[in-house]
């Protein structure tokens, strides 16, 4: 008799965590002993039609997809009660800020409230029970509740070190959970260094990349204007633009090698504020080198043209994009963030460069002028499984 499971998480907008969820409902459409279904709380982004057939997609509930709606919109829709949690969650958090002031870069508590408040608001997610119930993006308090299974596992992705919660509040949260999964060692022992009580519950499960999809739609044509060719380096990065990736300290960087005469450019992929990018582009005149595509639904055809894919980023679980740019076969250079000793081997498959802008740009010079070492690198990944299939089995044994 097949298992059922349940995966629920939040959308399929472009990113690191919802293109790792496509490679776990890949993998798991493959299964013949599993029957998995997955809700969203809205049915939108760039990944929905990369679902597979076999998945069943539950319908979606307009109750979930106000959760990412504007308070005032909900009004409208004549959802008060939901507006009203989200609105006191809200007020919640911002007292929970202003108390502790002596706070990390980012903060995880405005979510997690709106979330914690509208919960009791909230219909079942579905009137079956499962084998399984998978939580895929904090926060998990609808998986928990809304949802009957024998067992149920909750996703992290993120190096807690580097992001405000309410300990006390998210304790419990994640208390509800038979187990909980780190993408990465690293990101495993944040979260036991801040939770001891749950590092029992935890366990490590790895990111899923759809290799064959990712290389699928790195074959889609540029158009000649986007990344043209010509003499000099191509560097890309992609990700949100926000604290974590460090994306404002480009133009720096760039003028840096610019300045002893290496010729570059560096393109960035993305969504989100860009503000603090463009005025570092305007401080250090980087307008012609500096070339913000903004938002792809495809960004795969960048990375195979890039000659270098370059990750700045403060802090990371485990970058996708790193992996992604791996299994296209791209010399990789990330800054040495907490976590980075898990998302690749210096040397091997890519190289870990000092977070000091001096120090970084001279690593990442030693390996522009380094042709033959680009060559190894990229020869390395090519001969690498990224994929990391073996977790969904890793996944099932746990029912």
């Amino acid at each position: 008799m097949k298992k059922r499971i349940l995966i629920a998480s939040h959308s399929l907008n472009i990113g690191g965590a919802e293109s790792s969820l496509i490679g776990y409902l890949t993998a798991l459409s493959d299964r013949k002993d599993v029957e998995t279904e997955l809700f969203l709380y809205r049915h939108e982004g760039e990944l929905m039609e990369h679902i597979p057939e076999s998945i069943r997609l539950l319908p979606e509930k307009s109750e979930y997809a106000c959760l990412a709606t504007p308070i005032k919109r909900v009004l409208k829709k004549g959802r008060f009660l939901i507006a009203a949690g989200r609105w006191w969650g809200k007020r919640k958090a911002a007292a929970y800020r202003k108390k502790h002031s002596a706070v990390a870069e980012e903060s995880a508590v405005g979510l997690e409230y709106s979330h914690k408040y509208t919960k009791r608001f909230m219909p079942q997610i579905s009137d079956k029970e499962y084998d399984l119930a998978v939580s895929f993006l904090t926060p998990h308090y609808f998986a928990a509740e809304k949802l009957k299974a024998r067992k149920k596992i909750a996703f992290i992705h993120t190096d807690y070190s580097y992001i405000t919660v309410d300990r006390e509040s998210e304790l419990k949260m994640w208390d509800a959970y038979d187990h909980i999964a780190a993408v990465s060692e690293a990101v495993r022992d944040s979260f036991t260094a801040l939770f001891p009580p749950l590092a029992h519950k935890v366990l490590v499960l790895e990111n899923i990349n759809p290799t064959a999809l990712i290389r699928k739609k790195a074959e889609e044509k540029l158009t000649a204007d986007e990344m043209p060719e010509g003499e000099e380096i191509k560097l890309l990065s992609v990700g949100r633009f926000c604290h974590a990736k460090n994306f404002e300290s480009i133009p720096k960087k760039l003028k840096m090698l610019l300045d002893v005469g290496i010729k570059a450019k560096w393109y960035i992929i993305g969504y989100g504020d860009d503000r603090l990018i463009r005025q570092a582009i305007a401080e250090t005149g980087t307008e012609d080198s500096v070339i913000i595509l903004g938002k792809r639904t495809n960004p795969y055809p960048y990375i195979k043209r890039c000659d270098i894919y370059v990750q700045p980023s403060r802090y990371e679980g485990k970058a996708v994009t790193v992996l992604e740019a791996q299994i296209l076969g791209k010399p990789v250079v990330i800054s040495d963030f907490a976590t980075a000793a898990s998302q690749l081997t210096d040397g091997v498959d890519g190289v870990v460069a000092p977070m000091a802008d001096e120090s970084f740009v001279l690593r990442l010079g030693q390996i522009i002028a380094d042709v033959e070492g680009r060559r190894r690198l990229s020869a390395n990944c090519l001969a690498t499984d990224y994929s990391g299939r073996e977790a969904a089995d890793k996944l099932i044994k746990l029912i």
